[in-house]
């Protein structure tokens, strides 16, 4: 019997690289889309790069991702690929429209036409809540996005519910909320945060600026939530999830638990800059995930406070040989 093939969009990031090793320990054919460019970062995906297999394609061009999906030939494809760091969405808010927004469409349509009968995931976000209307958020929660990015996803959102309702497509989207690991990238509050709590332990940086102490978040593992994404498209019928660990935290206590663990009192080097607020800011995000639980079977495995301390080992680990 053949090996299930699926396609990754964004493999070469936190998600992707999670969802890849998760496949192959599943007997995947894992293919990643990746963008032709003169430098590629594969840093995330460097120990499974023997075992996967890479296509090229770009958001930006449907007639690649026709290619892509004609060469893989994906049973599943998951959505993964996005400019996703909403501080540089009100910078860029019209690239963040271009690829996270209108890219989810062109991958649709070559779906649709190239392999109708795959099953799609789509990576929608907690962002599109923003300012919530309802505390905890659940699927059938109003969007009311706070950043160019949540406004994209929103988007995304809606076009993968009109391609199935309108051609049947197996198409479903996770909502999911922040998820963090040792792999989230340094613009991201947590690891910015846990890099900066070891780079100080290890005297190479005084002191953390940071933005907006009391912003409050549903933060989980990364590497549960790749788990999640893979049980929505055994599903006999597409559907929506959240996918959350229904717990709130602040960024203030991931300060405390990150410089905590590495031997410091996060009040000594941390200090706040104004410049760091968002335009719009989004204060409170806590996901309802009752019916992945129910439906899926599906719950967090690892807490808030042991992927804290993950993250600043990973570091320390990292900065003691940089």
């Amino acid at each position: 019997m053949d090996s299930p093939r699926a396609l990754i969009t964004g493999i070469t990031g936190q998600d992707g690289s999670y969802l890849a090793e998760f496949l192959l320990g599943k007997g995947y054919e894992v293919f990643g889309l990746v963008r032709r460019s003169s430098s590629k970062n594969f840093e995330r995906i460097a120990h499974i790069l023997p075992r996967i297999q890479l296509v090229q394609g770009d958001l930006l061009d449907q007639s690649s991702l026709m290619r892509a999906l004609g060469e893989s030939r994906p049973a599943e494809i998951y959505n993964l690929a996005a400019q996703s760091f909403v501080p540089t969405s009100f910078d860029e808010p019209v690239h963040t429209a271009e690829v996270t927004g209108l890219g989810v469409t062109r991958l649709l349509e070559a779906m649709r036409h190239v392999a109708p009968k795959a099953r799609f995931y789509q990576a929608s976000t907690s962002e599109m809540f923003g300012h919530a209307q309802e505390t905890p958020q659940r699927e059938s929660t109003p969007f009311h996005p706070r950043s160019p990015y949540g406004v994209a996803k929103v988007y995304a959102h809606w076009i993968t519910v009109n391609m199935r309702e309108s051609y049947g497509l197996y198409a479903t989207s996770g909502i999911l909320f922040n998820h963090e690991s040792p792999r989230r990238g340094t613009e991201f509050v947590t690891r910015k945060i846990t890099r900066a709590a070891a780079r100080i332990r290890l005297g190479k940086e005084r002191e953390l600026v940071l933005g907006n102490l009391e912003a409050r978040r549903d933060w989980g593992h990364a590497a549960d939530y790749v788990e999640a994404m893979w049980r929505m498209l055994q599903q006999r019928e597409p559907r929506d999830y959240v996918i959350a660990t229904g717990e709130m935290h602040g960024v203030r206590e991931v300060c405390e638990l990150a410089f905590a663990h590495a031997g410091l009192a996060w009040n000594d080097h941390v200090r706040t800059d104004p410049a760091f607020h968002r335009p719009a800011e989004v204060h409170l995000l806590c996901g309802d995930a009752s019916r992945a639980r129910a439906e899926l079977g599906w719950r967090p495995r690892i807490d808030f406070a042991a992927l804290i301390r993950e993250m600043v080992d990973a570091d320390l680990a990292r900065e003691r040989v940089s």
